[in-house]
């Protein structure tokens, strides 16, 4: 009951806390007995999100607090600092489209490296040194072999990998010019899914850059067809290979390193893979897509796109042992939440008249 009790006093600022990711994880923050606030500028995102995690938290939903803010409007972020005393972040804020950040390499640079840089000041500022920060497979470019270990070297091949590869790099010298920090970077592989109510759930602007929100869009009736970009990967059907993993798993990920975070431990800088551990291709993720909304999804098979790697999955050995954290739902399980999303909100947490 003691250790219930220290946990609600542990108070964690959400950056982008609106979001796909941002808001599964803000809502399991508060099933755990954590006090959240969350930072979003709505550039990506809806304060809806944010209304139904307080209505799934149930009584934890008067833990919970939001301002709009961009993370580049120092004084603003100054100004939640001053009427919190934040014992960890966890920064998820940030522009995230590959195609977008190869047209506007600038945008992505400023909103992401430049809002980091203010955090990690403001952050220093008022003496809070703990952060979970949301980085990406996409750092690791085209693996040479699998499974992706943390111990790879690092390529990016766009501006949005690159911005995620400086601001680890930004981490570690951090890090090193200040051992009081303790820093936890995870790797995400392909998040999909939904909250298993089907309340809370992923609704991109515009056209979605990832398969399975294109997929739950042609099977809603938004989109006529899926193209998939390449069929003549050396791969078990010819498509390529990722590692999805369900969002609620990615939120319990944040939990884990949380934990780690605050159980005494000295960590310094450390980089986590979240993944299954398990390479799935496009046609079978589509396939089983189709099993759990019984609709079928037109394909139109095209070349294969600049950069696409073949074949990407993760090594979770080093989370499961160091974070005891392992990734529990199927992808029947995850395409099965990701349709109960679409099906109860085919427009996202807008309708017909607000798409972009």
């Amino acid at each position: 009951m003691a250790d219930e009790e220290e946990k609600k006093k542990q108070s964690v600022l959400v950056t982008g806390g609106a979001g796909y990711i941002g808001s599964h994880t803000v809502l399991q923050l508060l099933l755990g007995g954590y006090s959240v606030v969350v930072v979003d500028n709505l550039d990506n995102s809806s304060d809806v999100a944010l209304q139904r995690v307080g209505d799934l938290a149930g009584e934890a939903r008067k833990d919970l607090a939001f301002h709009q803010i961009d993370l580049r409007d120092r004084e603003a972020l100054d100004k939640v600092f001053a009427m919190s005393d934040f014992d960890a972040v966890i920064h998820f804020a940030g522009l995230k489209a590959v195609g977008e950040s190869v047209e506007k390499p600038l945008l992505y640079y400023n909103n992401n490296i430049i809002g980091t840089i203010n955090l990690l000041e403001v952050m220093a500022a008022h003496g809070c040194k703990k952060l979970v920060f949301s980085s990406s497979a996409t750092v690791y470019g085209w693996p040479k072999e699998v499974p992706c270990t943390e111990e790879f070297s690092t390529c990016a091949m766009n501006p949005y990998g690159r911005t995620k590869l400086f601001i680890e790099e930004i981490c570690q010298d951090v890090y090193r010019s200040d051992s009081d920090w303790n820093v936890i970077l995870l790797r995400y592989f392909n998040p999909v899914g939904a909250h298993p109510t089907g309340i809370i759930g992923e609704d991109p602007r515009g056209i979605p850059n990832n398969l399975m929100p294109f997929v739950q869009q042609i099977a809603v009736g938004r989109r006529p067809a899926l193209k998939v970009y390449g069929n003549d990967y050396s791969t078990k059907d010819g498509t390529g290979v990722r590692d999805y993993i369900h969002v609620v798993d990615l939120a319990d990920g944040h939990i884990a390193a949380l934990c780690k975070l605050f159980d005494g431990s000295k960590i310094g800088c450390e980089v986590y893979n979240l993944g299954t551990g398990k390479g799935t291709s496009v046609l079978e993720m589509v396939t089983a897509f189709e099993k759990a909304s019984g609709k079928k999804i037109p394909l139109i098979f095209t070349e294969r796109r600049p950069g696409d790697a073949e074949i990407v999955y993760a090594s979770t050995t080093k989370a499961e042992k160091e974070l005891n954290w392992k990734a529990k739902y199927s992808i029947d399980e995850m395409c099965r939440d990701q349709w109960n999303w679409a099906s109860k909100n085919p427009w996202g947490y807008g309708s017909p008249d607000s798409e972009s």
